[in-house]
């Protein structure tokens, strides 16, 4: 079993390698088309800003190389975002895989923006989420979302209910750190790398 995670101009890669390494497996970190292309499973995980991500995405061709992947596909935070159309974060054209639109949360709410911390997910859907509890606590920090769509395979109410989890062909998403994320996080990373 072939494991890439995406390198690009995003952080948080060690701490998804760490929640791997715990359940065994091993990965490769890289932006080499051919190495991604051969993978069994990629991980499109992120921290950081959406214009300066797709910038670098596009310079080394990332871009259309995610957009044309087979395998199953397995986006984090940031990298769920980017899978997007479009990101309101800087006005920001995303892959496209997904037709959402990324949307910043209302300063209005009287809740904290960013949303960092614990929230639950539920109404949870496909083999991603096999044995994981509905109302499962995952680790949250996003200052953007993506509205409750047909989509959706996960919701979570934080200003209203949006769309923590995506599903459309051979690619997933999570808004949420898997990797931070305890024994329910564990599982999803298992279920995709045994999907």
């Amino acid at each position: 079993m072939k494991v890439v995670i995406i390198k690009y101009n995003a952080g948080n890669i060690r701490s998804v390698l760490f929640a791997l390494e715990r359940i065994g497996v091993e990965a490769v970190v890289t932006d080499d088309h051919d190495e991604i292309r051969s993978a069994d499973r990629v991980i499109f995980p992120g921290v950081g800003e959406a214009s300066s991500a797709m910038k670098y995405l596009k310079e080394k061709g990332l871009d259309k190389l995610i957009a044309s992947l087979t395998q199953p596909v397995l986006g984090i935070c940031l990298g769920m975002q980017l899978m997007c159309s479009f990101s309101e974060e800087n006005n920001t054209e995303c892959l496209g895989i997904f037709a959402e639109k990324v949307k910043r949360f209302p300063d209005n709410a009287g809740l904290k923006v960013p949303q960092i911390g614990w929230n639950n997910v539920t109404q949870l859907r496909t083999k991603l989420f096999d044995s994981v509890p509905d109302n499962a606590y995952m680790y949250f920090v996003h200052g953007y979302y993506v509205e409750d769509c047909e989509n959706a395979i996960a919701r979570t109410d934080y200003a209203g209910v949006y769309s923590s989890a995506l599903h459309k062909d051979n690619f997933y998403a999570v808004q949420f750190h898997p990797e931070k994320s305890g024994e329910a996080g564990q599982k999803i990373l298992e279920n995709f790398i045994q999907m």
